[in-house]
């Protein structure tokens, strides 16, 4: 594992340990409360929040497993299990969104149902949004800083609780004042909101399952970066998606057809090079060199593939050696033909050359001669 996946792990895991030991000590509390004061409710909130210690292990399990290298079974890395964990927590929430409803509903058409009006009631409640807020808030500032749904969901996870305990707070309040439906209503509340995140946690993570490309306006800041390296004619064919939270991609880029190999491969690691620098979060770039724009050629097509250099020597050779000299051929595979500048020093013309052969794949014919 790298230095930064490493640290990146660390941070995730001693982040999620402290919401961790907030749930546990916040669910003693309330039950310890709930059993003094005779409270079932109560009661039965510490056991939902000892109930969160399961999510915390599972994020601190993810970040682990999600931050480990890439191996021979899984080359691009192991990210995509912080993906599948947001959309377990994910669910959770939506889950959680559902039992408030089903509460505040129960709440409506029951009005035998009984809220404790205790003090104690009052304090673990007020006790309860504190902690849960604060923990939201800690948890989303790494979330934003690692760039991670899955801490981001947990953080959620830990506001669903102060919501709810604002939903508590508002219906204790409300029977002070003879007003029961209030509870209710804050409930019903609390719920939509809740699944709204849930829904836009699951919506992303499976867009993300999906290979789904970043936004347009991201692919054309990419492709400016890339279009300021000198010698780069054009990028085309830009394919991006998303690893928990880190982006992968390929693009193809055109250089001039006349340049080497290896220079055509050196302005692609200049584009490369400049991309990471200036997008972080983009762990991976796959270039193709092209000599022209074939965006719109079908490269796998039978008709569409043109003989490689061993068979237009053979068939080259056989054709002009009676004309000259023939000491190498420079190919180019340009517009679906090949362009040969042929290398010789006999006193031969392209016309002569040209009119020798009916290859039809050959396209323009020049002649060099040795250095």
């Amino acid at each position: 594992m790298s230095a930064e996946m490493k640290t990146s792990a660390q941070i995730m895991t001693r982040v999620t340990a402290i919401g961790a030991v907030v749930d546990g000590l916040l669910g003693l509390f309330k039950i310890v409360i709930g059993l003094i004061s005779q409270s079932h409710a109560l009661v039965a909130d510490g056991i939902h929040s000892l109930s969160d210690l399961g999510t915390d292990v599972l994020v601190i399990f993810a970040a682990k497993w999600s931050q480990e290298e890439p191996d021979a079974d899984h080359p691009y890395g192991h990210d995509r299990i912080e993906t599948l964990a947001t959309l377990i927590l994910g669910s959770i929430l939506l889950a959680v969104a559902g039992g408030i409803l089903y509460d505040s509903i129960q709440r409506f058409l029951d009005d035998a149902i009984i809220i404790n009006l205790g003090v104690s009631a009052f304090v673990v409640t007020v006790a309860s949004i504190v902690s849960k807020e604060a923990m939201y808030h800690f948890t989303s500032y790494y979330a934003r800083k690692l760039n991670s749904k899955l801490l981001l969901a947990n953080a959620w996870h830990s506001r669903t609780d102060s919501l709810s305990s604002v939903a508590v707070l508002i219906g204790l309040i409300g029977v002070s004042f003879d007003l029961v439906w209030l509870d209710a209503l804050a409930a019903l509340a609390v719920a939509f909101f809740v699944a709204k995140i849930a829904l836009s946690l699951l919506w992303d993570a499976t867009q993300e399952l999906i290979d789904t490309a970043l936004p347009l306006e991201q692919v054309d800041a990419i492709r400016a970066v890339a279009l300021s390296v000198p010698g780069l004619r054009d990028v085309h064919q830009i394919r991006t998606r998303s690893m928990g939270g880190k982006t992968l991609m390929d693009l193809h880029l055109q250089v001039d057809p006349r340049v080497s190999v290896s220079e055509g491969h050196e302005i692609g690691c200049w584009v490369a090079a400049s991309v990471r620098a200036k997008f972080d979060d983009i762990i991976d770039i796959t270039f193709h060199i092209d000599p022209e724009n074939d965006a719109d050629i079908n490269q796998e097509g039978p008709l569409s593939l043109r003989p490689l250099r061993e068979t237009v020597v053979e068939d080259l050779t056989e054709d002009w050696s009676g004309l000259c000299e023939i000491l190498d051929f420079r190919l180019h595979y340009l517009r679906g033909k090949i362009d040969v500048e042929l290398v010789t020093l006999s006193d031969v013309t392209v016309a002569e050359l040209k009119s020798a052969t009916v290859r039809p794949w050959l396209g323009n014919v020049s002649i060099m001669r040795p250095n």
